[in-house]
């Protein structure tokens, strides 16, 4: 299987930024790890193996990107009105850097956002935030309002709130999503969403499904047996989605 590691000094976040290539053609995947996770996890989970043959057949292409959510979203070093505009630095180097990367090292137009637990929220908030250039996102045991503590997952913005954190509340802003441009773009996609039964993030998977809906944005919701909320499950998840 093709395999390729890239690192550059990223501007937008003034820190090297690494990131791995798997496969040679077909459907560009950008790829976000799981809470604070690194570029590598998702080979290191077995997620790249069980694709395996839609990589060599030239079906996907793989860009794992590496996470700054350590020093963003979830660090408690920093105030929260600051951890988000990290982040909107992180959505920067991703839409700025990431994105060209992989148009020159893949002509093929279709983008696909995916991630896991953690990475399912960066994958949907970024295609729901630019459609412009996402066909699809596949998110598994996602979770969509980071503001709000649900089981023993803290709110990660600690009672702050504001218009920036809004709008990157995907289950916040697009209930209220009126332009029609933004909305044509939406719905010319595919959202699918997976989740497990006893997963704390069901309702707001559930939540973000009957958006979709209303909004008529095609998508589909499956719910899985048990939490379903680890690499085991996510293995034969990105088999039968991707």
């Amino acid at each position: 299987m093709h395999r390729e590691y890239h690192k550059w000094f990223s501007q937008h976040l003034d820190r090297d930024m690494e990131l791995l290539v798997f496969g040679h053609a077909g459907a560009r995947v950008l790829v976000f790890p799981t809470r604070r996770g690194r570029f590598f996890d998702f080979e290191n989970f077995g997620l790249v193996e069980a694709l395996g043959d839609k990589l060599e057949s030239g079906h996907l292409q793989l860009f794992c990107v590496d996470s700054i959510d350590a020093d963003s979203l979830y660090s408690k070093e920093v105030p929260p009105h600051e951890r988000v505009q990290r982040h909107l630095h992180y959505e920067e180097y991703i839409l700025e850097e990431v994105l060209p990367f992989t148009r020159l090292k893949n002509p093929q137009p279709f983008m696909i956002a995916l991630g896991c637990s953690f990475g399912a929220f960066h994958a949907v908030n970024i295609a729901l935030r630019h459609p412009q250039w996402f066909g699809k996102v596949v998110a598994l045991s996602g979770r969509y309002d980071l503001s709000t503590p649900v089981e023993f997952f803290r709110g990660l913005f600690d009672a702050y709130y504001d218009e920036t954190i809004y709008y990157n509340t995907p289950t916040h802003f697009l209930p209220n999503l009126q332009d029609e441009c933004t909305l044509t773009l939406l719905r010319r996609m595919h959202f699918l969403l997976a989740i497990g039964r006893e997963d704390p993030f069901l309702e707001n998977n559930q939540a973000l499904s009957t958006t979709l809906s209303e909004k008529q944005i095609p998508h589909d919701l499956y719910i899985w047996e048990g939490r379903a909320h680890q690499p085991a499950d996510w293995q034969q998840m990105v088999r039968i989605y991707l």
